[in-house]
């Protein structure tokens, strides 16, 4: 079974990088991908939007530092427990070398960008309210589909990690986390 699993996820990923390899080409499709991957190194964007939220239209801090809080922990979770459960091989190293990452330290699968944004998307789902849920999801998908573009982590990765960090999120919020982001 593990075996299938890994045959299949083999294919799956070769097809994905090559049907990206032409909007890699495309200097601009570049920059915002290489962007939105650095934006999500250490759950930045989702901070900086949390914070923001916060201080300007929420004006709770208490809820900003409960934002905060919930994805230090889900990052803890998936890069110093998921990830070491797995040790998959990253298909490079340093990512594509046209475009200049950070070196992660951390094992491929699951992607934590991928992991981090559905779950933080599913919390500011909770926080703010279903009208912002379409915003909030697309910037998951671009930071998380930026990892398998840049090649720093095989699509298979990605889809599960943003699997899990949708899960996630709503465990959190089904859990009671919701009641501690909104009044």
């Amino acid at each position: 079974m593990k075996a299938a699993i890994a045959a299949w996820a083999g294919r799956f990923d070769r097809r994905v990088d090559a049907s990206l390899e032409p909007l890699r080409a495309r200097a601009s499709i570049g920059s915002v991908f290489r962007f939105a991957s650095r934006a999500g190194d250490f759950s930045m964007i989702w901070i900086t939007i949390g914070l923001f939220i916060g201080l300007v239209i929420d004006r709770h801090l208490g809820h900003t530092a409960w934002f905060s809080a919930f994805i230090g922990a889900e990052s803890v979770f998936v890069n110093q427990g998921v990830k070491r459960l797995f040790r998959r091989t990253r298909p490079t190293t340093t990512g594509d070398a046209r475009y200049q990452v950070r070196k992660p330290r951390t094992s491929s699968f699951p992607s934590g960008h991928a992991t981090s944004g559905f779950f933080a998307a599913t919390l500011l789902t909770a926080w703010m309210g279903w009208p912002g849920a379409p915003l909030w999801f697309f910037i998951a998908v671009v930071v998380a589909s930026s990892r398998a573009f840049i090649r720093i982590h095989h699509a298979s990765d990605v889809v599960a990690g943003a699997a899990f960090g949708l899960t996630v999120g709503l465990c959190s919020v089904a859990a009671g986390g919701a009641h501690l982001l909104t009044r």
